[in-house]
């Protein structure tokens, strides 16, 4: 279980320093860091499979419609998600990017509940509308709702319950997506060069190695991430997921400077109080199972 738990940690203490990446890019457009994560992860991710031999999956992959609709699906929506990802971060919004992830496994419980009519304890009802006072708070105090916020803790749960029905792994599903994704990525980056306007030949040599090094950097963490769950109770993965969003909102304000106070403050508390609930519930039902 050790490994499992180091597996998974790491992982998302990779996410949780993203922001420091994405920074580091500054200057290169959301759109065409995007096309370069698309495209090096592929690279990535057919190296990775070349080396292990496991390409057995990809003709009756392709060959089954079900799955292609599916994948078509879950694609649009990581490459939605990663999107706004890196606008917030390029645009200071590195706090209320956090908050977004804070709130997806409560998104989750409740996606699950409307799409796949799973059951909720009355503890997850409750945590689910401490969050939802959270957002409403916010939305009050900030004069606008955290959309970003919501739009990441969307996409994000739509992300994973297409996933959570897939027949592909980790490793072979983001692989699909990012074949399927590969050609509008590619076109994009092409057109940037045909119009003077990509970056990668432009920009600084450390913001060249940084853009090449998306495709690690991408499916690493999530290698480690499927390795780590396989291991260790879902329970414990649920408590070790918050490490992520609380690495990104200390990163927002004690190295970016992003404003943390006020009402702010006070909805991320109401939030965090929901995660507590929502965590607490989840390690009480574990233990009463193994009884």
């Amino acid at each position: 279980m050790r490994a499992g738990i180091l597996q998974a940690a790491a992982a998302y203490v990779i996410w949780g320093l993203f922001p420091l990446y994405f920074r580091l890019l500054q200057g290169v457009g959301a759109l065409e860091v995007l096309g370069h994560r698309i495209v090096w992860s592929l690279l990535f991710l057919v190296g990775v499979l070349g080396m292990r031999r496991q390409w057995s999956w990809l003709r009756p992959a392709l060959a089954d419609r079900a799955v292609m609709k599916r994948f078509i699906a879950s694609a649009l929506l990581i490459a939605a998600n990663w999107f706004i990802y890196i606008w917030a971060v390029s645009q200071g919004r590195v706090v209320e990017s956090s908050l977004g992830y804070f709130i997806s496994p409560l998104v989750n419980v409740l996606t699950g509940w409307l799409v796949l009519k799973e059951r909720l304890r009355p503890a997850q009802w409750l945590a689910v509308a401490i969050a939802a006072a959270g957002v409403i708070w916010l939305t009050w105090t900030q004069g606008a709702a955290p959309w970003i916020a919501l739009a990441l803790a969307a996409t994000f749960a739509s992300y994973g319950l297409l996933r959570k029905t897939a027949s592909l792994g980790a490793l072979e599903g983001l692989t699909l997506e990012t074949i399927l994704l590969g050609p509008l990525a590619i076109a994009g980056l092409l057109w940037a060069v045909a119009q003077g306007q990509d970056s990668l030949t432009q920009v600084p040599l450390h913001q060249q190695m940084l853009l090449l090094a998306a495709g690690p950097l991408t499916a690493i963490p999530l290698l480690l991430f499927a390795g780590g769950a396989r291991r260790i109770p879902l329970s414990l993965l649920g408590m070790l997921q918050y490490i992520g969003p609380t690495l990104q909102l200390a990163l927002g304000v004690w190295v970016f400077g992003e404003p943390f106070a006020g009402g702010r403050a006070q909805g991320f508390m109401i939030i965090w109080a929901a995660c507590l609930l929502f965590s607490a519930e989840l390690l009480w039902r574990h233990r009463e199972n193994l009884r």
